[in-house]
Parts: C-alpha cells; sequence; structure tokens
C-alpha cells in the first residue's frame, strides 16, 4: 500500500487521506479478498510482465493508461492482490491547483475509458456475464460517469434549491441517511479525523463540480480529453528520513496462498 508522507502538511492533504485510505483499504482490499476486479494504481503497484504482454502492452490512449491496463487484465481473467503489508512512500498534493489537475485526469480519462471499452467489455467472451457487469455498470458507468454528475446536481443544485423553494421536497432517507452512511464509510479508517468531516463534505461538494465537467469531457471526448498536467508536488518531504517499514513480512494469510498459488497481476 501507499503511505503519503505528507498527509499532515495542511487540510487538504488530511482530506485527501481520508479519502485514500477507504480506496485502498476498504475498496481494493475487500476487492482482493473477494476475488473481485479493482481499479489498479499506479503508484505501490507491480506488475507480471507476462500479465502486462498478454493484456495488449500499455497504451496511452487516455490519461489513466494503469486502469485501461487493469481492465485488459480483467478481461484475460487475470486476478489482482493487494497487499497492504508492503509500504511505499508516496506523497499527496499540497496545493488545489495540483489537486484539480491529478482529479481532472483521473476523472476525465476513466469517463473517456468507458467510451472506449464499452463495447469490447459487453462483447468479450473470456469472462462471465457477471464480472461484465461490475466492469461496465458498477465500475465504470455508475462510479466513474454517473457518481461525478450526480454528485454535484444532488448537493449543489437540488439540495440548495430545497432551502430555497419550498415546493422542492427531499425524502429524509435522501437528505440525511445516505450523504451520512456515505460520509461515515470515508471516515471510518480514520476516526481520529471525525472532527474534520464537515471540512472534507464541503470540499468534496468544490470538487464534485471541476469532477463533473471532467467526466463529461471523457464521456463526449471534447478537446481537452487528453490533456495530460503532472501533478505538482513539493519533493522535499519524502527525502527526510521517516520512520515508515518498507517491507514487512507477510503473514501467512488466504491472500498469500493467492500469490504463490495463482496467476495475479
Amino acid at each position: 500500500g501507499a503511505f503519503a508522507v505528507n498527509y499532515d502538511a495542511c487540510l487538504m492533504t488530511r482530506i485527501q487521506k481520508m479519502s485514500l485510505d477507504y480506496h485502498f483499504k476498504v475498496e481494493q482490499e475487500s476487492g482482493s479478498f473477494m476475488h473481485a476486479f479493482f481499479g489498479f494504481n499506479g503508484t505501490a503497484g507491480v506488475w507480471r510482465v507476462s500479465a502486462i504482454n498478454e493484456s495488449g502492452g500499455w497504451k496511452d490512449r487516455t490519461t489513466v493508461e494503469d486502469m485501461d491496463l487493469a481492465v485488459r487484465a480483467c478481461l484475460k481473467e487475470w486476478e489482482f492482490l493487494y497487499v497492504g503489508d508492503i509500504r511505499v512512500k508516496s506523497e499527496l498534493p499540497s496545493t488545489f491547483k495540483a489537486y484539480r489537475h491529478q482529479q481532472h485526469r483521473w476523472t476525465c480519462g476513466a469517463a473517456n475509458l468507458f467510451r472506449k471499452m464499452g463495447w469490447e467489455i459487453v462483447t468479450n467472451k473470456g469472462v462471465s456475464i457477471w464480472k461484465k457487469w461490475h466492469l461496465l455498470y458498477s465500475f465504470l458507468f455508475v462510479r466513474r460517469v454517473i457518481a461525478p454528475i450526480l454528485t454535484f446536481l444532488f448537493y449543489c443544485v437540488v439540495i440548495p434549491l430545497s432551502a430555497m423553494v419550498p415546493e422542492v421536497h427531499i425524502p429524509v432517507w435522501g437528505l440525511v441517511y445516505i450523504p451520512t452512511a456515505i460520509t461515515v464509510m470515508n471516515a471510518i479508517r480514520n476516526p481520529g479525523s471525525l472532527h474534520l468531516m464537515p471540512f472534507w463534505i464541503l470540499f468534496e461538494n468544490v470538487m464534485s463540480m471541476h469532477r463533473m465537467r471532467a467526466a463529461l469531457t471523457g464521456l463526449l471526448e471534447t478537446a481537452h480529453v487528453n490533456d495530460w498536467v503532472v501533478t505538482e508536488k513539493v519533493g522535499d518531504l519524502v527525502k527526510d528520513d521517516f520512520d515508515v517499514p518498507l517491507l514487512e513480512p507477510l503473514k501467512p494469510t488466504e491472500c498469500v496462498e493467492r500469490y504463490v498459488n495463482k496467476p495475479v497481476v
């Protein structure tokens, strides 16, 4: 797993850590445990050369080459394994400009990948219908296309409109229960950061506008769909001697058995 050495540099990096901890320790670890597909991240990832070659190699047709390769490897029935015992130092963008460019690249590239690979996933004969459904509908369409658009429209348009226009009524489950559940799931890995959740909610609402625009850019393939802006990072903190164990001994678990006995990326 990736360990952010500058997670406490500012409020924005602490907010990022909350989201990334959920992504790595909940989404990816649960996907690995359930033998299901989860998106590959370029940070702290290792590939088998045979998996890359069999999947068609590294392609630069989108701004999310790592996700592109992961989807194609999944269609070739390669399995992914998340090993949280191995830690690798990484750095989070510490300025809003750098973070905004990073999120645009990730969101736009994922939506564009859905456009480019949708039919290829549907017509693939090497995987089950359930894996196709998970890849196409759950992983790409709902989470990479619908979620950014719906988040902005609901939290930044519908809810404020309901406060100003009495005729606009939102059920309690949509106004309270679902947002609370999402907030708790993101905070569950960082109980010590619960006091930052109001800031996390406000920050995510601001970013929802940028993510929606990026998702539409990738889905419609407008002029800036392939814009690549390198994420600016300070770099000084990475040189410091942090007490982070990079290689921790693996425990004899089911994941280790999968790593030894099955073809995994």
